[in-house]
């Protein structure tokens, strides 16, 4: 009887309105990433484009590393719709599926095609990133602490799903599809997360003093951050976080021309290479989690950092 109660809580915990946003902001977060991580290198090398451009194209992922500096900005302005958190998340959700599906338009073969295509990769991410940080916050503050642990893990995993969409449909789809009509049918994935924003009823009071200055807004976060241990120390973790996932993220670009390189189809990668690296990663997070909790967070990072260069390696 306690046994079956306790899954019954369980559940009750899994299966709420909150959690399902969960599953849609997780989602919603991760298609545009893999979109440029994964489907517009395979576009650009079915193109003939060289490894060195598509290499490169890592760069145009740059938005996520420095988004906090554009964060305090979307608290500090209210649209003039659904609110600080909603109406960001809109904005950034239209924005996101009109510069997606203007992929579908461009073409890497033409004179400048490359750059307007590093163009518009820069200015999706830099949308995705923004997306990012309201939604972010939005999940942070409708979640209470109790929650916020299996809230943020089925964030994670919705995240990794998305990859499921451009990392193998698509691909398939652009064995049978043009290019064209591929991008358009994956940027209208962004659908299901603008409907949850746009019939969420739910917006978060938030206490913040009226009448901030830009100054207090956008200043003082940072004044803090390199006053607290010094210049040195600031620039040394910012350097941390600028490095730390490049070369994953160039790999992570080049593993898809790598693969067609070698002779496999589109649909024979999405449908075995992007199924085999979702489920381990979506396992080693959890895996991750708990390796974190029991060595603590800075040994964690530096023997994930050296476990990630020995996966890279592995491919060479």
């Amino acid at each position: 009887m306690v046994e079956t109660e306790q899954k019954r809580s369980v559940l009750s915990q899994i299966f709420t309105r909150k959690m399902l946003i969960c599953v849609f902001t997780g989602f919603s977060s991760g298609l545009p990433l893999y979109i440029l991580i994964s489907l517009i290198p395979a576009w650009l090398r079915s193109e003939q484009v060289d490894l060195a451009t598509i290499g490169f194209f890592a760069l145009t992922g740059l938005p996520y590393t420095w988004k906090f500096l554009w964060s305090p900005l979307l608290d500090r302005f209210i649209p003039p719709f659904l609110g600080r958190r909603r109406g960001w998340i809109l904005i950034s959700q239209l924005l996101l599926i009109v510069s997606l599906g203007l992929f579908g338009f461009l073409d890497p073969k033409t004179q400048g095609g490359l750059q307007l295509i590093a163009a518009a990769a820069t200015l999706a991410a830099f949308f995705s990133a923004t997306q990012d940080i309201v939604l972010d916050a939005y999940r942070r503050e409708i979640l209470s602490d109790r929650e916020l642990g299996l809230g943020n893990s089925i964030h994670v995993n919705a995240y990794r799903i998305a990859g499921f969409v451009p990392g193998s449909l698509s691909l398939i789809l652009a064995d049978y599809l043009p290019w064209s009509t591929t991008f358009m049918i994956t940027a209208l994935f962004m659908l299901p997360g603008i409907l949850m924003t746009l019939f969420l009823s739910y917006e978060p009071k938030i206490d913040l003093p009226p009448h901030r200055t830009l100054t207090d807004t956008f200043t003082k976060p940072f004044n803090e951050f390199f006053s607290r241990k010094g210049v040195i120390s600031a620039l040394g973790i910012l350097s941390f976080i600028f490095l730390y996932k490049f070369g994953d993220s160039m790999a992570t670009a080049l593993i898809t021309p790598f693969y067609l390189d070698m002779g496999f189809s589109k649909t024979n990668i999405g449908i075995v290479a992007k199924n085999a690296s979702v489920w381990p990663m979506l396992l080693a997070a959890i895996a991750g989690g708990i390796i974190m909790l029991k060595i603590g967070i800075n040994r964690a990072l530096w023997l994930f950092g050296v476990v990630q260069i020995v996966t890279i390696l592995g491919f060479a």
